[in-house]
């Protein structure tokens, strides 16, 4: 006698927020295919029919009315019969908005199962839209018992707050846990996924399934990376990351349960990782929202070069357009580099000196300035101008600008050299800038699968090479004003992503004047990184959606020894009189 088999097929799918009809087409196209492999469940990611995350528009009646009638047409569609199809879609219940899966068969919806923890950190603000659903059993799929935990459901240790939606499951005869993620990309998350997922399956003694989308909604970035374990923890598959993906895996039934061996994909990480994601996140930035192309100011140096890279490698060389706009401090090295880059890439390129125009500022402004000494203000012109002509270009055409600016100079307020605070989208928002050299360096040595540039040597060496400079003064430097950025790096992943005090980043070796100055520039600067345009996002802690300071905020870390708190001051009441006071 033959093993029971149940097939699954996953669709590492990317959608588009608010495009219900188009996110409804790509469910019926990998149901067909689906439907070709035999498969008995089709599996696509959370809230799928809305792309995710959709954060308020969820809330508007319309949208909700929207997907609910697109996810009644697909149940009908399964009425001739096929592969039932596990879909994420929000879901109204006795007036409370879920986050839901829902399962279409026989041309109905045979269940429903509802997100109960719901993720109210970093990028994400559920508790805010979701009501929390209940820990619920295994819906039956060809008499097959699947548990639907929905990404947060497996992600937490079990808390006062936390349902423990997979202990429920396994108590309640799920054979094996389907997963469908929205779960965003960061430098080094594949090991976390990874562990969280060999956790619940040690627990429950059950296969899993990790399901996840990939694609760019705005600074985020899906890289997909959908996986599978079996019970005894072994791979049953790995799929690709950064990539669409429909994967069909056959599982059979043995004495020790359900098993599979399916393909296993290699996974780019680390800084390949970071270069796929800034790639994929302006490519559907550019795609989703409807524009013909980019341009681009090309300074001649490592920011805007990488950032040409990318965006060839996203577009493709036809689609970008590059600007060269020199002033009279601008080194002919710069005007060198810039033409070598635009033809090892192949994008158009055109020179526009800025002379006429700064100078035209400079004699509106001469009365208004007179006999006050010249200062930054003027050598700030050469920025404002440079960004008011990209955007003339931009209005023009329609061509998005993708600004420059790095993470480290965006930190502390130095992002104005080359129009970095005007534009569209910036995909080396959160790339601190030694790992804009690191990137630049491996770009001319690999490209990720799909990019659309040329292979080989696409960044003038020199212009990694050559030391960094900024325009504004003649022959200054970035680092004449900043410390080197091995050492601002290493203070600002301190002070960004950690958020160490003063005193335990000075006892690691950096200067404490240095430190201190950093700390204040980072600081001063919150206004105007709230003007930047949005960009990538692969660290856990960016700025924007992550890292929220506010900008009138008088409060320094004086750099000292943190004060302990002295318990002996506080009165603690028992637990019992607690109580009493709540009651």
């Amino acid at each position: 006698m033959s093993e029971p088999k149940f097939t699954i097929t996953l669709a590492q799918l990317n959608p588009t927020v608010g495009d219900v009809p188009g996110n409804a087409a790509k469910a019926r196209a990998a149901r067909e295919k689906a439907k070709a492999d035999g498969a008995d469940l089709l599996v696509l990611p959370e809230l799928f029919i809305t792309g995710y995350p959709p954060e308020d528009l969820v809330l508007k009646p319309a949208f909700q009315a929207a997907c609910r009638a697109a996810v009644e047409e697909l149940a009908r569609e399964t009425a001739g019969g096929g592969p039932a199809v596990l879909i994420g879609t929000p879901w109204v219940e006795d007036g409370k908005l879920y986050n839901a899966c829902a399962l279409l068969d026989d041309g109905r919806i045979t269940a429903l199962r509802f997100k109960a923890n719901l993720p109210n950190y970093g990028v994400f603000d559920e508790k805010r839209l979701f009501a929390r659903g209940p820990a619920a059993g295994p819906v039956t799929v060809k008499g097959v018992r699947v548990g639907v935990p929905i990404c947060e459901d497996i992600w937490l240790e079990e808390s006062e707050e936390y349902e423990n939606v997979v202990e429920c499951l396994a108590e309640t005869g799920a054979e094996i846990l389907v997963v469908p993620n929205g779960s965003p990309y960061a430098r080094d998350k594949n090991d976390l996924r990874l562990s969280i997922a060999v956790a619940r399956v040690t627990e429950s003694g059950l296969p899993l399934v990790y399901l996840n989308q990939i694609g760019g909604q705005d600074e985020l970035v899906f890289d997909g990376a959908s996986f599978a374990l079996n019970a005894d923890l072994s791979v049953a598959t790995q799929m690709p990351a950064f990539e669409e993906n429909i994967t069909t895996l056959v599982w059979t039934k043995g004495a020790d349960g359900w098993h599979c061996k399916g393909p296993v994909v290699p996974l780019i990480e680390g800084d390949k990782g970071d270069y796929a994601a800034c790639v994929l996140g302006l490519r559907d930035y550019v795609r989703k929202n409807g524009f013909p192309g980019v341009l681009l100011g090309v300074s001649g140096g490592i920011d805007s070069a990488l950032c040409a890279a990318i965006a060839v490698d996203a577009l493709g060389a036809e689609r970008v357009r590059g600007v060269m706009l020199p002033f009279r401090f601008t080194a002919q090295v710069s005007l060198d580099d810039a033409a070598k880059l635009a033809t090892a890439l192949g994008f158009r390129y055109e020179v526009l000196p800025i002379a006429d125009a700064v100078n035209g500022f400079e004699k509106i402004l001469s009365g208004t300035f007179a006999g006050l000494p010249r200062d930054i203000t003027e050598e700030n012109l050469q920025a404002r101008t440079r960004g008011t002509l990209l955007m003339a270009i931009s209005n023009k055409t329609g061509a998005m600008v993708v600004t420059t600016g790095n993470k480290s100079e965006m930190s502390v307020g130095y992002a104005t050299l080359y129009g970095d605070m005007n534009g569209g989208f910036n995909p080396i928002k959160d790339i601190y800038k030694t790992e804009v050299f690191r990137l630049s360096s491996l770009r001319n040595e690999w490209k990720p699968d799909g990019a659309l540039g040329p292979s080989g040597e696409v960044i003038p060496v020199n212009i990694i090479v050559r030391p960094p400079t900024a325009e504004l003064r003649e022959n200054q430097t970035d680092q004449d004003s900043l410390p080197p950025y091995e050492i601002l790096d290493g203070i600002l992943e301190r002070l960004v992503e950690r958020e160490e005090p003063l005193a335990s980043i000075i006892a690691a070796g950096y200067p404490a004047d240095v430190v201190t100055r950093i700390d204040r520039l980072l600081n001063i600067a919150e206004y105007k990184r709230r003007q930047a345009a949005p960009g990538v996002k692969v660290t856990e802690k960016n700025f924007g959606r992550d890292r929220r300071y506010p900008i009138t905020n008088r409060f320094r870390d004086n750099g000292k020894e943190l004060p302990a708190p002295d318990e002996k001051l506080v009165a603690r009441a028992g637990r019992a009189s607690a109580d009493v006071f709540d009651g």
